[in-house]
């Protein structure tokens, strides 16, 4: 009897420190929910603010275009000949008129020395029948004869001297040369490439212009370029013409964008992605990694001050364009507005929340670079 009821006690006593402690440990809970920071309610999820700002955005259309030179050429034979001198090398910069490449000439030589040695007799011929037409021995008739044989003569050199000319291929217009194979001795055929001529100067890109964009974009409209092998690095140039025929399949026409290239760093064939800025616009912004899309809308969690401190609501937003970071709201938000700015997908709306201070200033106003429709 006296074990049992030891056991009974014993039980009690477990019982009540139990009830105790859970006592005590809900008393500690409400004390540090009293003292934390904005209110007598603790325990919300901490996240980074935001605050809606106003900035620029502007319309972009971005195309994929090809460099070209100003002016490029391959430089070829239109006869089959041995090559006999190669007067430039691999990368050269050249002047218009600069001798490249000197072909086999034999036959052109030997016309040249033939039709001066014509030129010649038919130049003694003439001014011995002029003398004697002066003194009235020879009829006026021989002299013509003569001065017509003297210009024949001088008519057939000068063709033979062009055919020999062109056995020389010279660069049409200044420009930079690529690499070639050929060497003294090689046997070059009409079409065959000797060597490529391109004027980097100035580069032009054609790329197709949706027709919507004709009524707004004229020549002299300043755009930007980037190419893969400098990064974002942008190439300022204008729009120096727009063909006046629209694509019926694409439904666009074809630009011709101008870009100055000091030191040649865009080369032709590169591939350029085109941006064609038009209007600007300031408008409420809101950091990209505060907006959640989903499906064909978007939200965000506003950050709302109440008597049990701040909760998170979500708000529907219609977005514009997306810049530098930024995503421009039509509506659904005011400029000020406070946005939780970081951990959106583990944030249940109306839920408490705890703001650190580390995130606050993403809102802050900058002027905005490139945007593209999202």
């Amino acid at each position: 009897m006296i074990r049992r009821h030891f056991f009974l006690i014993a039980a009690a006593v477990l019982l009540a420190a139990m009830v105790l402690a859970a006592v005590l440990k809900v008393a500690f809970a409400d004390d540090e929910a009293a003292g934390a920071p904005g209110g007598g309610r603790r325990g919300g999820q901490q996240v980074s603010e935001a605050t809606v700002s106003q900035r620029q955005f502007s319309d972009q259309i971005r195309v994929l275009g090809v460099a070209r030179g100003q002016r490029s050429v391959n430089i070829t034979s239109s006869t089959t000949e041995l090559i006999t001198r190669v007067l430039f090398t691999d990368g050269q910069t050249v002047s218009a008129g600069a001798p490249l490449v000197e072909l086999q000439a034999r036959e052109e030589d030997a016309d040249i020395i033939e039709a001066r040695a014509n030129v010649a007799q038919a130049q003694r011929e003439y001014e011995r029948y002029k003398a004697l037409a002066d003194r009235g021995i020879a009829p006026q008739v021989l002299l013509e004869q003569a001065e017509t044989a003297l210009d024949t003569a001088r008519a057939s050199l000068d063709a033979a001297q062009a055919r020999r000319g062109d056995r020389i291929i010279r660069a049409p217009f200044a420009g930079t040369l690529g690499l070639t194979t050929v060497t003294p001795g090689t046997l070059i055929n009409p079409g065959a490439v000797i060597a490529t001529l391109d004027d980097t100067s100035t580069i032009r890109v054609d790329f197709p212009l949706p027709e919507r964009y004709l009524n707004v974009l004229r020549p002299g409209v300043s755009i930007t370029a980037t190419a893969d092998a400098y990064g974002d690095t942008p190439f300022q140039g204008r729009i120096a013409l727009i063909d006046t025929r629209v694509n019926e399949t694409t439904r666009a026409a074809t630009a011709r964008a101008e870009f100055p290239n000091p030191g040649g760093r865009i080369r032709p064939g590169m591939l350029l992605r085109v941006a064609v800025q038009q209007g600007q616009r300031q408008a409420p912004a809101a950091p990209e990694a505060a907006v959640q899309y989903e499906g064909e809308g978007a939200f965000v969690y506003r950050i709302a001050a109440g008597a049990q401190g701040s909760t998170a609501q979500r708000v529907e937003i219609e977005t514009g364009v997306v810049e530098n970071g930024f995503v421009e709201i039509l509506s659904g938000l005011e400029v000020g507005d406070r946005i939780v700015g970081s951990g959106l997908n583990r944030i249940q709306p109306g839920a408490p929340v705890s703001v650190a201070g580390a995130g606050r200033g993403q809102g802050a106003q900058s002027q905005g670079a490139q945007g593209s429709a999202r």
